[in-house]
């Protein structure tokens, strides 16, 4: 479960910074107060990153052919508005999971490598190889 996360959007005139903590309920907040609409939110989603995928492939630990819901924290960039996000993971092989969100409105194959991190979300992203 995701404890604390913070979040610093810059671009030109632009310097946004959000610090959001989950207790052990689940009930999450900022320096400004109470967010109940994440209440029990596990994860967070950072939208621009794939990394954060890694955050519940992990701690799910699917075997191949499982499934399972979450409610991710979705922190949308550029303002840093946050908002609940149900989320599905399927493992559909040693090293590849199906990602869904919004009700199955979105879809992707993800491939990860042995640790979990995601090396490809087609179209978005692909890692680069090292050197």
């Amino acid at each position: 479960m995701t404890r604390a996360v913070r979040v610093e959007a810059q671009a030109p005139g632009i310097a946004r910074t959000l610090s959001l903590s989950a207790d052990a309920a689940r009930r999450w907040s900022t320096s400004a107060g109470d967010l109940p609409a994440l209440s029990g939110c596990i994860d967070v989603d950072v939208s621009f990153s794939p990394s954060t995928n890694l955050l519940p492939i992990r701690r799910l630990g699917l075997a191949v052919g499982e499934s399972e819901d979450v409610i991710a924290a979705w922190i949308l960039l550029p303002d840093l508005q946050v908002k609940p996000l149900p989320q599905r993971y399927t493992r559909i092989g040693e090293r590849r999971y199906r990602y869904q969100s919004r009700g199955g409105a979105f879809s992707v194959e993800l491939d990860v490598d042995e640790a979990g991190l995601v090396l490809d979300y087609p179209p978005f992203w692909k890692r680069a190889k090292p050197g």
